[in-house]
C-alpha cells in the first residue's frame, strides 16, 4: 500500500485544528459542536488530492448523516498504519494536531485491529487490489509476469506494487523499470501519453484515468506475492467512542444501501466493490 515517508504536516495548521478535534470522542461530544473532525489522507487520488476524491465526497455523506458540519484534517502518512492510527485516533501528533473523531481509508484486518487495542476499525467501504495496465496495441495479452520483460513499465518506486516488480524474479524486470512516479494515478497517465506500454499500481488509482478507455486492460498483478483477495478500506475511532462508531456505522450502511457510495465512485470513474 502506498506509504508516504514522514508526517510533516505544518504547526500553523495543527494549532488551529487542534481545539477543534482534541476534546471528541462520543456522538454526544460530535453533535455538541456540530462539527465532525475526519482524518484523511493527503495525496491519495483518487480518493483525496487537493481537496476533492472519494474519501472527502464520502467524509461530507456521514457528517450529513449525523447532521453536523464536516471538518477535513488532512495530514501525511506515516512510517506505519501504527503511527497514523496513534496520530490521527486515539491520541494526536506531538506537534499538537488530532487526533481526528474518525480516520478513514484503515485497512479492515485483523493482525492491524490486534496491534492497536486503542482503536476499534470497523465500516468497510471498498476493497482495493493491486493490477497492472497495459496498451492493448501494443501489448495484446498478458499470460504472465515473463511477458513484461523487455517492456517499459511505469510503477511509484514507493508503493507496494514498486517494492514487488523491483524484486520480482530476481530482479529481471529493473531495467525497464521506471520508478519515479509519484503514485499509480500519474502512472496511468504516463501509460496514456505513450511513455510505457505497461502501468503498475492500486486498482483505483488505475481506474480513475483509464476505466471506459477500450484501448488498455486493467488487470490483477500476476504474482503470488501480491495479496490475492486485495485489501478492505473502512474507518477508525477511538475504542471508547462506541456509540459514534454505530451512528458512522449506520450511516454507512445506509449510504451504501441507497446506491450514494457507487454513485461517489463513478463520479471519479472507479468501479465500487464490496
Amino acid at each position: 500500500m502506498n506509504r508516504r515517508a514522514a508526517l510533516r504536516y505544518g504547526a500553523a495548521t495543527a494549532l488551529g485544528l487542534a481545539g477543534l478535534s482534541a476534546w471528541a470522542t462520543s456522538l454526544a461530544k460530535v453533535r455538541e459542536r456540530g462539527a465532525l473532525v475526519v482524518g484523511i489522507y493527503k495525496e491519495m487520488p483518487p480518493f483525496h488530492d487537493d481537496g476533492k476524491g472519494i474519501d472527502v465526497e464520502l467524509a461530507q455523506a456521514l457528517a450529513e448523516a449525523l447532521k453536523v458540519r464536516l471538518s477535513l484534517l488532512p495530514f501525511d502518512a506515516g512510517e506505519d498504519m501504527g503511527d497514523d492510527l496513534r496520530n490521527m485516533v486515539w491520541k494526536g501528533h506531538y506537534l499538537g494536531y488530532g487526533p481526528a473523531d474518525v480516520l478513514m481509508h484503515v485497512p479492515v484486518e485483523r493482525p492491524l485491529m490486534d496491534a492497536n487495542p486503542q482503536v476499534s476499525v470497523f465500516a468497510p467501504y471498498y476493497r482495493e487490489r493491486l493490477a497492472l495496465a497495459r496498451d492493448l496495441e501494443a501489448m495484446p495479452k498478458l499470460d504472465g509476469m515473463f511477458e513484461l520483460k523487455g517492456k517499459q513499465i511505469a510503477v511509484a518506486g514507493q508503493s507496494l506494487s514498486g517494492w514487488l516488480l523491483i524484486g520480482a524474479d530476481a530482479g529481471a524486470y529493473k531495467a525497464t523499470l521506471t520508478t519515479t512516479w509519484k503514485d499509480g494515478v500519474e502512472c496511468a497517465k504516463a501509460l496514456l501519453r505513450g511513455e510505457c506500454v505497461v502501468a503498475a499500481g492500486e486498482v483505483s488509482e488505475l481506474e480513475s484515468v483509464l476505466r471506459g478507455k477500450a484501448r488498455y486492460a486493467i488487470e490483477p498483478l500476476p504474482m503470488p506475492q501480491a495479496p490475492r483477495n486485495g485489501w478492505a478500506a473502512g474507518l477508525a475511532v477511538k475504542k471508547d467512542a462506541g456509540d459514534l462508531a454505530e451512528a458512522l456505522q449506520a450511516a454507512m450502511n445506509e449510504i451504501t444501501s441507497s446506491g450514494r457510495l457507487k454513485a461517489i465512485f463513478e463520479r471519479h470513474n472507479v468501479g465500487w466493490r464490496l
